[in-house]
């Protein structure tokens, strides 16, 4: 698996998948989040709303990951992941952020994609320490099992962003 650390607007990149750093609801909201529903097209909320609610409004639990289709992206497909809202650190964060990244990867696998470019999921209005989630998204990206995307990009809004994470990532190897 080649890892690469890039800037730039997610919505844009040609990959087999993007990742969205989605709410339970799925239904869209502010961020990335709000971008990649924008780009995508009315169509992304109407596939949205036909994934089943596990429970009143929760369409897609922390941690966890579901597909759609890409619509109006240059992405095929968009993969929706729920981070967790950063706490303090004891309450389960890393190991939901890395579950985030595991279980994209796990889609990526079963729909034999090649490409896929993750956001700094959590590093928003989540609160996660962007330090602290780099150095757990990269393990989980390191460790994932062979037979998944050979094309991994992290997809950061700024460089002082992509910075962090190219220090998680030469600090891994």
């Amino acid at each position: 698996m080649n890892i690469d650390i890039i800037v730039g607007d997610i919505t844009s990149l040609e990959v087999d998948a993007i990742v969205n750093a989605a709410n339970s609801t799925l239904m869209g909201g502010g961020g990335v989040d709000g971008a990649i529903h924008r780009a995508a097209g009315p169509r992304l909320m109407e596939a949205c709303q036909a994934i089943p609610e596990l429970s009143p409004g929760v369409r897609c639990p922390t941690g966890e990951a579901r597909i759609t289709a890409g619509f109006d992206l240059k992405a095929r497909y968009i993969i929706h992941t729920v981070g967790p809202i950063w706490l303090g650190g004891q309450s389960g964060e890393p190991e939901q952020l890395a579950n985030c990244y595991r279980q994209s990867l796990v889609l990526a696998t079963e729909y034999d994609l090649a490409s896929i470019a993750f956001p700094a999921i959590s590093c928003g209005v989540y609160g996660y320490p962007p330090h602290r989630a780099a150095r757990v998204a990269v393990r989980a990206l390191l460790d994932a099992p062979e037979g998944g995307p050979s094309d991994v990009r992290v997809c950061c809004f700024s460089e002082d962003m992509a910075a962090i994470w190219r220090e998680a990532l030469s600090g891994a190897r």
